[in-house]
């Protein structure tokens, strides 16, 4: 696991990867209550999807602005899929704060991209059996 962090605002926000064979894990948190607010998976081939779990009010979360965003930054560096989850939540939030969530979302998709081209994943491609072939 590889941790990446930005601050901004008088909050950080935490990036914490990790590999699975040639997939990603994302889990992005911070603020004063970190939780799981929505996670959104991708391919380098395909559309992102996502799940925006209930809050406390019965309100969705709106983590999505950050998993998506950073979803989109690093999907054409990926070896396999990757499932981004996200939970920030600052007690009080400024506007100013609200703002800077983009441009710290983007610096911690340049950390990961940067991360990924130093360091690319190498995995085994696995072995099938063909369609006349059965297990030993």
């Amino acid at each position: 696991m590889v941790r990446f962090n930005v601050t901004k605002e008088n909050y950080t926000m935490t990036a914490e990867v990790r590999t699975v064979g040639p997939d990603l894990t994302i889990t992005v948190t911070g603020g004063d209550n970190p939780h799981v607010g929505t996670i959104t998976a991708i391919t380098d081939g395909t559309d992102f999807q996502t799940i925006q779990y209930p809050s406390h009010d019965g309100r969705l979360h709106k983590d999505n602005f950050i998993s998506e965003r950073i979803a989109r930054q690093i999907q054409h560096h990926l070896t396999g899929s990757a499932t981004v989850m996200a939970g920030v939540h600052v007690n009080h939030i400024t506007k100013k704060q609200i703002a800077a969530a983009a441009p710290m979302s983007d610096n911690l998709a340049k950390q990961i991209n940067d991360w990924l081209q130093q360091h690319p994943i190498e995995v085994k491609q696995p072995i099938y059996y063909g369609k006349n072939e059965q297990p030993h």
